[in-house]
């Protein structure tokens, strides 16, 4: 996985942040899979004294690590992370319930970095999306899944587009999360949401890649490295211990499962991996660039630590942010 790269050059020199900031502010990295976000944010981190907090939507979920890129443990010593490893696989952490966690440590003393790839959970922290606050349906969902996901998927399509629209054709929990919404209410959830902006200063720093090819070959070294490390056992763990659960059927752990099923070859499930990670980054890419706000900077460039480093200090600078000059 990518590693932190610490500063070298004698113009970048870190600072500290004071945890008596008077006014909060965020500092968000987000993107596509496999740009380099976590590497990018934990050497932000380590520059700002600031915390992480997860924008991803399975990274909650304890037992769920490699399939989900999930920080490791080294890494979660280095820097501190949050909103990772908060529920059981068996529960259900809604958007709601998401953006109240969130915003509350947001409001906690010291900096901190919102880092991930769901995009939805970002836009419900920058934009203050007003969610509907609906509790888990268990009997419903239960129901729902004896379906199937092809099901309800074409059910999602009729009854709520927009949210079809961003849900991928895989994605079984946010899938039955907006069916729940709809059948709870009887109104898609994509009518029931407002925007409340935060009052603080945001500056959203987003990751690609220079072209689709070099993309792409970063999912395929992503795919590889999970493999081998594990994931195949990882997959099985879960399986044996939780059985037929909804996130076992999200990307990456739904192709683990036919190639554990004795349906396809582990060359297959990779080959297969990828494509949908490719297809998933597509949709990535076409939500965050809707967002005029976010700016963007090439994954690739040698100088890429610089050119944010720079940004940073400008946005820190402009907003008057509490500093105190130290070198790590």
């Amino acid at each position: 996985m990518d590693q932190p790269i610490l500063p070298q050059e004698p113009n970048f020199e870190p600072i500290f942040l004071s945890n008596n900031t008077p006014v909060p502010f965020l500092i968000v990295v987000c993107g596509a899979t496999a740009t380099g976000k976590s590497s990018l944010a934990i050497s932000l981190a380590l520059w700002l004294n600031a915390s992480i907090l997860s924008a991803d939507s399975r990274q909650v979920y304890r037992e769920f690590n490699i399939g989900t890129a999930k920080p490791t443990l080294s890494e979660q010593k280095l820097v501190p992370h949050a909103l990772i490893d908060i529920c059981e696989p068996i529960e259900t952490l809604t958007l709601a319930q998401y953006q109240g966690l969130a915003q509350a440590l947001i409001q906690t003393p010291g900096p901190k970095l919102l880092v991930g790839g769901t995009g939805l959970h970002i836009k419900s922290i920058v934009r203050g999306l007003k969610i509907p606050k609906v509790a888990p349906q268990m009997g419903l969902r239960s129901q729902l899944q004896t379906l199937g996901q092809p099901q309800l998927y074409a059910f999602l399509q009729q009854v709520d587009p927009p949210s079809a629209h961003r849900i991928h054709a895989h994605d079984q929990v946010r899938t039955l999360r907006a069916l729940e919404v709809y059948y709870v209410t009887g109104r898609p959830i994509t009518e029931q949401q407002g925007e409340y902006p935060p009052s603080y200063p945001i500056l959203q720093i987003g990751l690609d890649c220079e072209s689709v090819e070099v993309g792409d070959r970063r999912i395929e070294q992503r795919t590889r490295q999970m493999l081998e490390v594990g994931f195949a056992t990882e997959v099985k763990t879960l399986c044996e211990k939780y059985g037929e659960i909804p996130l076992l059927e999200t990307l990456g752990y739904a192709e683990m499962k036919q190639y554990l099923n004795g349906d396809i070859s582990l060359l297959e499930a990779e080959k297969l991996i990828v494509l949908h990670t490719r297809q998933f980054a597509k949709r990535q890419r076409t939500w965050f660039r809707a967002d005029s706000s976010i700016e963007w900077f090439d994954a690739d460039r040698p100088d890429l630590l610089e050119q944010v480093w720079n940004r940073v200090r400008d946005f820190l600078d402009n907003n008057k942010v509490e500093q105190i000059n130290a070198i790590l």
